[in-house]
């Protein structure tokens, strides 16, 4: 989720997972079940910050961005995961 936020932000939470099945070509699904509460999580860690928005059909929504905090955190996911699938690929190549 911070990874579209940053390439794509504001959103708000139906684009992230509508933006993030796109991307993955149906392999990863998030679902609202799961959507919500993780951006609640981000937002009470300051990942993101939300507001209230109002879009065209004159519903409200909440749109998030990433922080400073975020994009930190975000690149230090991202090596981690460099890291661990490199690591993943190296052991397979044994096999």
């Amino acid at each position: 989720m911070l990874k579209v936020l940053s390439r794509r932000e504001p959103l708000h939470g139906y684009a992230i997972m509508t933006a993030i099945k796109e991307i993955a070509g149906d392999v990863l699904r998030v679902e609202e079940g799961s959507l919500y509460p993780a951006l609640h999580r981000m937002e009470e860690a300051s990942l993101v910050r939300a507001k209230w928005i109002e879009r065209q059909n004159g519903r409200r929504a909440r749109s998030y961005e990433t922080t400073a905090l975020g994009r930190k955190q975000l690149a230090n996911e991202e090596a981690h995961w460099t890291a661990v699938t490199g690591a993943v690929q190296r052991v397979l190549k044994l096999a």
